[in-house]
């Protein structure tokens, strides 16, 4: 086509029409690049006129023809390869890392199917494809050596988690053969027992289901969850409510915010003076202000009206156990703690926690009438940084811990405005310290 745009070909020689195409839409645009230079095709051993309506009428149904043969011929060898495989044959393609071709079937290829085995075996033992491909690359396994039509070498490279899946699922390996949806008995052997490749099926897929629940609820890795409880509590001083959102950051990890409604509403002018606060940061010292807070003697003595002696005993041991510091119970107790606000409400340099008075009682075990609504309401003051978007809150008596991030940029930058006035460019700068212009900027 590139030398007939370019002159060196003024006509095509075929046999028969079907040899230059069996698409009348291929043909068309073979027809326009050669009307467009003057070209021309011959077929030897048809005989009509193009250049009249009965001929390109004759040339239109030659072609029809010739297109319905080829689609027919495509629909007979699909048919016959699917006929093949519902026989359990063998049809030709990649053969799997395990076996080798026998005729019309396989057989098993040692010690390639050890690798096979190994890989089964290690997925039976810990249930995550992340493991198999940890233990795998451990153990040194790599995938098979193929050489290609051009000679050249691939494969020898570790597994890919991709490569470990496919593996798993394929049931090949249980003496099956796959066709598009269904799958049928194979001729060839199995490498891994049928029952124990169906039970692994089941495992993957009910990882998979609990792995995608686990995101739609807000999970992490391993089953942790990353559910925002403060979801309904927060208000902005605009009355705004504080919604959950998440992002990625760039190695992949889901950070949590909570952002006001009016930056993230689908409808409606969004107005960028709401909050947006990091969600961990921000539970974290919402716990840290009602345990400290619950943990007051004069909160712990009046929280209760007229208790008695053996009621004040036992609630200041509940609250010492519920805002105790133990390590290994931490998340635990703060998500308790962070069911008893009913009301939480910022605003620049002051944060108002309203208790839930039937919360409450139900942790203590009392009455609600019982609970002092004098003591159901926290108001600390707070400073407030900006990092970009984000917004970080610093409680007035807790000192504020060192930015080294932001002083190493300070140094750099004073370093670098040095270096402007003693002449140097932007681009020399960059040069000389290792980092980009935009970065110098």
């Amino acid at each position: 086509m590139a030398d007939i745009r370019s002159g060196k070909v003024d006509r095509i020689v075929v046999y028969k029409i079907d040899r230059l195409t069996r698409s009348l839409g291929d043909f068309a645009k073979i027809v326009e690049v050669l009307d467009e230079t003057g070209g021309s095709f011959v077929s030897v051993t048809q005989s009509f006129n193009t250049a009249t309506s009965m001929g390109r009428l004759t040339l239109n149904m030659l072609l029809s023809f010739a297109q319905f043969e080829r689609e027919v011929t495509a629909e007979r060898i699909r048919d016959k390869i699917a006929a093949s495989k519902k026989k359990g044959l063998w049809m030709g393609g990649n053969v799997p890392l395990g076996y080798e071709p026998d005729g019309r079937t396989l057989k098993i290829k040692e010690p390639d199917a050890q690798v096979i085995r190994t890989i089964y075996d290690l997925y039976k033992e810990h249930g995550s494809v992340r493991a198999v491909k940890d233990q795998a690359d451990r153990l040194g396994l790599k995938t098979a050596i193929r050489t290609l039509s051009s000679g050249r070498l691939k494969g020898g490279t570790p597994f890919s988690f991709g490569h470990i899946y496919y593996i798993l699922t394929n049931p090949v390996y249980a003496g099956r053969i796959r066709y598009k949806a269904s799958v049928y008995p194979g001729q060839h052997p199995p490498l891994i027992e049928p029952d124990l490749w169906d039970a692994l099926q089941d495992q993957l897929k009910n990882r998979s289901v609990a792995n995608r629940l686990g995101k739609e609820r807000g999970m992490g890795r391993g089953g942790r969850k990353q559910v925002s409880l403060l979801i309904g509590k927060l208000f902005d001083e605009t009355g705004d409510r504080l919604m959950p959102s998440h992002t990625k950051s760039s190695k992949g990890h889901r950070l949590r915010y909570y952002v006001s409604n009016r930056l993230i509403r689908s409808k409606g002018p969004k107005d960028i003076s709401g909050w947006r606060l990091p969600g961990p940061e921000l539970e974290a010292l919402i716990a840290n202000l009602l345990r400290k807070y619950l943990s007051t003697p004069s909160v712990t003595a009046n929280i209760v009206s007229d208790p008695t002696a053996e009621e004040t005993a036992a609630i200041v041991r509940l609250l010492v156990k519920i805002t105790g510091a133990e390590a290994d119970e931490q998340n635990e107790k703060s998500s308790l703690l962070l069911q008893l606000p009913q009301n939480i409400q910022i605003a620049p340099g002051r944060i108002r926690i309203i208790i839930s008075e039937k919360g409450l009682a139900e942790m203590l075990g009392v009455d609600c009438e019982r609970v002092s609504e004098e003591h159901l309401e926290i108001d600390p003051a707070f400073q407030h940084r900006k990092r970009g978007v984000e917004t970080k809150l610093v409680l007035a008596d807790t000192a504020s811990p060192r930015d080294e991030t932001l002083f190493n940029n300070i140094a750099k930058a004073h370093h670098y405005f040095d270096l402007i006035r003693a002449g140097k460019t932007y681009a020399e700068i960059a040069a000389s310290e290792g980092v980009s212009k935009q970065r110098v900027y």
